[in-house]
C-alpha cells in the first residue's frame, strides 16, 4: 500500500526483455537507502518488487531491479520506458506513518494521456504558481471519479478539480511540477491511472444489495 506522496524522481538505468515480459533496473537512492530483497516499491504508480539479493543492495549503488510482467506492461505506460526516462518513486507505506495522499494500491486501472496544461496565475519572474492538467479519462472508469475526490495520475496523488465524462482536470502546485514527472509530460504523453479503492468497494456493496432477494450468495455467484 502507498500513499501517492512521490519520495524522488528516479531514472531507468536499462531495460531487458525476457520474452514477453521485462527486467527493469533503476536508480533511485532515497528508495533504495533502506531495501530489501522482495521489497514494494511504486514506479509510476506500478508496484513492483525489488529482486536484488541483500549482497547486492549491500553494494550502495542506489539501484534495484524489478520484473515487469507482460501483463502489467500491457495495462500501464511502463512499456514505454526507455533508459534514460525518469520516473516517480516511492516506498511501501510503514503502518503508523503519516497518509498524506491517500490510500493507493499500485494497481493501475488504465492508462490516460495529457490532453492539455495551461498555466495558472504568473509570479513576477513570469513562473506559474501551479498548472492545470487534462488528461483523457477511460469509459471505464468514469464513475468512479467526483469533484474533489482523489485519483493517482503515474503514482501522484491528486485531487480532481473538474470530472467529466471522457476527461479530467487536476491543478499542480510548484512543488509537485518540480518533484515528479508531471511538471515534464507534454501533450500526447500516457500516463498511469489509479482511482481510489474505496469507490469500487463501495460500487461493489450497493451491487450485492441490490441482488433478488431469493438469490443466496451461491446463487450470485
Amino acid at each position: 500500500m502507498f500513499t501517492g506522496i512521490i519520495e524522488e524522481l528516479g531514472e531507468v538505468v536499462s531495460i531487458e526483455e525476457i520474452g514477453d515480459s521485462s527486467r527493469i533496473r533503476l536508480r533511485g537512492p532515497v528508495v533504495c537507502s533502506d531495501a530489501r530483497h522482495g521489497d514494494s516499491i511504486a514506479v509510476n504508480g506500478v508496484c513492483l518488487t525489488v529482486l536484488d539479493r541483500p549482497e547486492q543492495l549491500a553494494e550502495g549503488t542506489g539501484e534495484f531491479s524489478a520484473d515487469v510482467m507482460a501483463e502489467t506492461l500491457h495495462r500501464s505506460s511502463l512499456g514505454v520506458l526507455k533508459p534514460g526516462s525518469r520516473v516517480n518513486l516511492e516506498r511501501a507505506m510503514s503502518l503508523g506513518a503519516r497518509l498524506g495522499g491517500h490510500l493507493v494500491q499500485g494497481h493501475v486501472d488504465a492508462t490516460g494521456t495529457l490532453l492539455s496544461r495551461e498555466p495558472g496565475d504568473l509570479d513576477a519572474d513570469g513562473t506559474p504558481r501551479w498548472e492545470v492538467l487534462r488528461f483523457s479519462l477511460p469509459r471505464s472508469i468514469t464513475r468512479y471519479l467526483v469533484e474533489k475526490g482523489s485519483i493517482t495520475v503515474d503514482g501522484v496523488s491528486l485531487t480532481v478539480v473538474e470530472a467529466a465524462l471522457d476527461s479530467f482536470t487536476v491543478s499542480l502546485i510548484p512543488a509537485t511540477l518540480e518533484l515528479t514527472t508531471l511538471g515534464a509530460k507534454a501533450v500526447g504523453d500516457p500516463v498511469n491511472l489509479e482511482v481510489d479503492v474505496l469507490a469500487k468497494y463501495v460500487e461493489r456493496l450497493l451491487d450485492t444489495r441490490t441482488l433478488p432477494a431469493a438469490l443466496t450468495p451461491k446463487d450470485a455467484s
